[in-house]
């Protein structure tokens, strides 16, 4: 095949210029984004019971939906939590790779079956079935410049302008809005009530019935009578629209003309819906709403949707009104998808360098260099076909490939000049011949080399996608050049080179030959002696294969790098019971802390009061702490985990609250916290009271544990409770009826939505409620009043007394089972996989019944964990048979699996003296590494078997091979160690994971051709004295 593009190089270049204006097009139409879609699939249902506690929620609302949820395709775990805001919740995670609409309907038609076993006003609310995704993808907030305007005024701004509008952008999820519009609240004062003989129903009977739309139809409408001129519309009454219209609503007339109107008995005003959150940037009042991604959705794509509709309204915001992005997570994906096409620059210039230095001559050189950007786009095109996207592990993958493409170029052209320069043909005759030798060690390089990737394609989970990515790109990448070496370089090289002159180099390159051939006569007298004393070595290799199973076993387990993404979290609690207020003093302090003595890395801080991720409520806070640039903060001590352990040290001074700083995970879909995240589960039926002891005792023991740094609850605390007994018997005596003292409760304390108003042609809430201070405290109950039959006014006091009580204020179940969740952090240089184990051994210690079941990124972490040792014995198995049928032998492909753990010993090396875990990408690189062996290995055999079988003594044979071949093997090792420097050397965006797969397959590259070379021939003569005489071919 070769011979024919060799004769028909317009031909050649034809397949090339295709191949690369695929990758081209593919290049344009394929999506950016920083991992793929590793998050499972999830699922939420949410319901609503008004005024239930979270004990009378979990039992008639959680419960009946999860015990319906079964038979569904896919499903891995479920969570559930209900609150004592009445609200209920159950989150279904599904396999990766279950489509999510499916998993959505399944859900869907199973909660058909549950509804109507719920209580009726829950099924009136409305139960929302979700595809929902764990992070946050940006927070937007508005801001006051002048400070004219508060919370109030900003966030009705955005939630009638804004919200609707973000939400239809494509790839928004969902609007999560710190902050509420307007509304009309009525404020009753029960003293003037009782004054007047009025109660709260009778103001929103009268609220509901004079704030109404009355359609009076028109004059003349037909069938008219004969003649009729007039036609028009009659407008009677419409909804109110100002508070000095509420005001005069009247609530009684009596008989001498006086009124009693709304004004006599309550204040009226324009207020916010709800007052649940509070919402501040950089210490100025501010209203916000962060925006969750749809799954499946591009994050690069919505985030620069999000932002032109912004930069679009913001033309039209009032004066002293504009907005800011305090919370992003693209930037990151961005700059460190840029930083590995950097990356990928270098690698190419460096292998460059190296080809030139062992080739000498720039026409030589050039054809391997002309095979990259051939290979590179094309691996585009095929990922585009894959329906892969350009992301931070293809691009890792394009990297690794560098250096194994160059090779086959490298072996044609080396072979084709040693052709020429032996015997003396000129370039095409010499093409021709080369390639009749050596077509066939490419295809057998490129079938090792894919053999150890592709068993990474067929992996299930999370972890299975990121191998997908790895091994389709590499494998992809591996055919291609196969492909360039048999068409494009054979005919560059006829083409190209020249028969050499006789004239010796001269300068650096004649210093480097002399060097090198130094360097090649100790290294052949080496092998001699190292095959004449086969035990001796054999023991050190022995040494060495222990030394790498117990750094195997000693290196610490993980799943991604831990990366600087210029964004943290503070999650705040102050004690349960708290009031907003308190929890606003806290959320001041964190404040203060981060923008004054942090300045040097902090650019701003968002901080919302009534938020957080383990729960809604007043004493929950959550602060968006966004970093500057990184170009800015080059010193390690300003990277977000040095920032995260100095705000942890000074949090953990103010004694009024839980303050934690969270650096977010790598994967942000994964959660919102990395380190470690577990439910410990009460398994043999314990009370809520014995878990939340064993939790207590758990994070206590955690407390004192040299591994951990940081444990905590995440979930709302038992809280104290008031609860109110009636006596029935006596309410009955005084002509109540139940209905009555319910909706008096509800509307004084709780606040009832009675209807709507008018405010500049938008439809807003009316509210009626009780002033603050006549519900402030357990004696302000005395103040209201309810109308009995005969319509005098009855004091709570006659029929009702409370009592103080405590309560879950949330009750949390994890796979059906009742649960509490805890996260966490490992002590600094402690990996996740260590700090797991410590916490499994002290949940060991709670007893009997108590169990802790991982979930999130943990639960993948321990699963990719256990994945790992099988992907490791298959990638070894296909690398075994492939060289078997390559070698028709089953004993010579030892020589070559011998090899293996050489290489394996550099890249544990490397990753303890960097300091990586053996997560994902050290895996990845681990086997990047065995592939390079292997090949390195495979050049000395397949030589050595030839020269032994064409009848040299084994020990010559092996000894003229390994020198025959030294010096592609130092070249090929060079180009593709200097390809991954740049991986080692990267600071900045997304560096850990670079780091981490550079440094392991740089150290592995090293030790497989350093100790490879010495070893490999021993190896071949072991074998081949095992097993006898290798029989000749024929």
């Amino acid at each position: 095949m070769a011979s024919f593009f060799i004769d028909r190089p317009v031909f050649a270049w034809v397949i090339s210029i295709l191949i690369m204006g695929v990758g081209v097009l593919a290049i344009l139409i394929l999506p950016v984004a920083q991992y793929p879609q590793i998050a499972p699939p999830s699922v939420t249902v949410t319901a609503t019971y008004p005024g239930a506690s979270a004990d009378t929620v979990a039992n008639t609302v959680t419960q009946v939906i999860e015990q319906q949820m079964t038979g569904l395709d896919g499903l891995r775990y479920f969570s559930s939590r209900s609150t004592s805001a009445g609200s209920a919740e159950v989150t279904l995670t599904f396999e990766t790779g279950t489509d999510a609409d499916i998993a959505q309907v399944q859900v869907q038609n199973k909660l058909g079956q549950a509804t109507p076993l719920l209580p009726e006003i829950v099924q009136r609310q409305g139960i929302t079935v979700e595809k929902s995704s764990a992070g946050f993808l940006m927070v937007v907030g508005m801001i006051s410049t002048d400070g004219t305007l508060d919370q109030v005024d900003l966030s009705d701004y955005m939630v009638t302008n804004l919200v609707d509008e973000l939400s239809r952008i494509e790839g928004v999820g969902s609007v999560n809005v710190f902050g509420a519009q307007y509304a009309m609240r009525i404020w009753l004062d029960p003293s003037k009530l009782a004054g007047f003989g009025l109660t709260p129903s009778d103001v929103v009977a009268a609220v509901s019935a004079q704030n109404a739309q009355i359609s009076a139809g028109s004059f003349g409408a037909r069938p008219t009578v004969e003649g009729q001129q007039l036609n028009a519309t009659i407008t009677a009454q419409s909804l109110l629209s100002s508070p000095e219209d509420f005001r005069q609503i009247v609530l009684r007339a009596e008989t001498d003309g006086g009124l009693v109107l709304l004004d006599d008995v309550a204040r009226v005003e324009i207020g916010a819906e709800n007052y649940a959150t509070t919402a501040r940037f950089n210490t100025d009042p501010a209203a916000g709403m962060a925006i969750t991604l749809a799954p499946g959705a591009n994050a690069l794509d919505t985030a620069r949707a999000i932002k032109d509709r912004m930069a679009e309204f913001a033309r039209f915001f009032p004066e002293g009104v504009d907005y800011v992005i305090p919370y992003d997570t693209t930037p990151f994906v961005e700059i460190s998808i840029k930083e590995v096409v950097k990356t990928l620059f270098e690698a190419i210039g460096l292998v460059f360098l190296v080809m030139f230095l062992f080739l000498q001559n720039l026409r030589a050189t050039l054809i391997p260099t002309l095979a990259v950007p051939v290979v590179l786009l094309g691996t585009f095109g095929v990922l585009a076909a894959a329906g892969f996207s350009i992301n931070t592990l293809t691009m890792l993958a394009m990297v690794l490939a560098i250096g194994l493409l160059v090779d086959d170029a490298i072996v044609v052209v080396e072979n084709v000049e040693r052709i020429m320069e032996e015997e003396g043909l000129g370039p095409r005759e010499a093409t021709h011949k080369s390639m009749g030798q050596i077509t066939g060690a490419l295809v057998g390089i490129a079938m090792v080399l894919s053999a150890v990737f592709v068993p990474m394609a067929f992996f299930p989970g999370s972890t299975g996608v990121i191998y997908q990515q790895f091994a389709i790109t590499i494998v992809s990448a591996m055919a291609l050049s196969v492909v360039v070496a048999i068409t494009l370089t054979p005919a560059l090289c006829a083409s190209l080179l020249k028969a050499k002159g006789h004239g010796a180099a001269r300068g650096p390159f004649a210093w480097f030959n002399a060097g090198f051939g130094k360097l090649t006569n100790g290294y052949g007298g080496t092998v001699g002696w190292s095959v004449r004393r086969p035990v001796r070595v054999f023991v050190v290799y022995l040494a060495l294969a222990l030394g790498m199973a117990l750094m195997f076993l000693r290196t610490p387990t993980g799943f991604l790098p831990e990366e600087d993404q210029g964004i943290l979290f503070t999650l705040i609690q102050t004690p349960t019971g708290s009031s907003a207020e308190r929890t606003l003093e806290v959320v001041k302090q964190v404040e203060d802390y981060y923008l004054e003595q942090e300045t040097d890395v902090v650019n701003s801080l968002f901080g919302v009061v009534g938020f957080s991720f383990s729960g809604n409520g007043q004493n929950m806070g959550l602060a968006f702490v966004q970093l500057k640039d990184w170009k800015d903060r080059t010193e390690p001590g300003q990277s977000v985990q040095a920032l995260a352990g100095r705000a942890f040290g000074a949090f953990s001074q103010i004694r009024d609250a839980m303050v934690f700083p969270v650096v977010p995970p790598s994967v942000i879909e994964l959660g919102n916290v990395s380190g470690f995240d577990f439910y410990l589960q009460a398994r043999a039926g314990q009370s809520h009271a014995d878990l939340m002891a064993a939790r207590n005792q758990l994070l206590g023991m955690a407390a004192q544990s040299d591994l951990i740094a940081s444990a905590r609850p995440n979930g709302l605390e038992d809280a104290a409770q008031y609860n109110l007994d009636i006596d029935w018997r006596k309410a009955g005596a005084m002509g109540l009826t139940p209905t009555d003292v319910g909706q008096l409760l509800q509307i004084a304390w709780a606040g009832s939505y009675v209807n709507d108003f008018l405010d500049q042609g938008r439809i807003k809430r009316v509210y009626v409620q009780g002033e603050a201070e006549a519900r402030a405290q357990p004696t302000d109950i005395d103040k209201w009043r309810v109308r009995n039959a005969s319509g005098g006014l009855v004091p709570f006091s006659n029929f009702a007394e409370g009592r103080w009580d405590y309560g879950a204020q949330g009750l949390y179940r994890y796979n059906g089972i009742p649960s509490v969740q805890l996260q966490g952090t490992p002590a600094p240089g402690v990996s996740t996989g260590e700090a797991m184990a410590e916490m499994e051994r002290l949940v060991a210690q709670l007893g009997q019944g108590y169990e802790l079941a991982w979930t999130g990124l943990s639960l993948e972490e321990r699963e990719s964990g256990n994945q790992a040792p099988l992907l490791y014995a298959l990638s070894l198995a296909a690398v075994f048979l492939s060289l078997a049928a390559l070698y028709e032998s089953w004993s010579i492909p030892f020589a070559v699996m011998l090899a293996m753990p050489i290489g394996i010993v550099g890249a544990l090396t490397g990753a303890w003296i960097g300091g990586f875990e053996n997560g994902v990408f050290f895996q990845v690189g681990l086997l990047t590494v065995v592939g390079l062996t292997g090949k390195n290995a495979i050049l000395i055999v397949e030589f050595a078997r030839e020269r032994y079988e064409a009848g040299e003594s084994i020990l010559e044979a092996v000894t003229e091979a390994a020198r025959q071949r030294f010096r592609p093997i130092i070249m090929t090792s060079m180009a593709f160690s200097l390809g991954v420097l740049p991986l080692v050397l990267s600071s900045g965006a997304g560096s850990g994971g670079r780091n981490a797969i550079g440094s392991g397959v740089l150290s592995g590259t090293i030790s497989g051709t350093v100790l490879g070379v010495v070893f490999v021939p021993l190896f071949f003569v072991i074998v081949t004295r095992l097993f006898g005489r290798a029989k000749p071919r024929d």
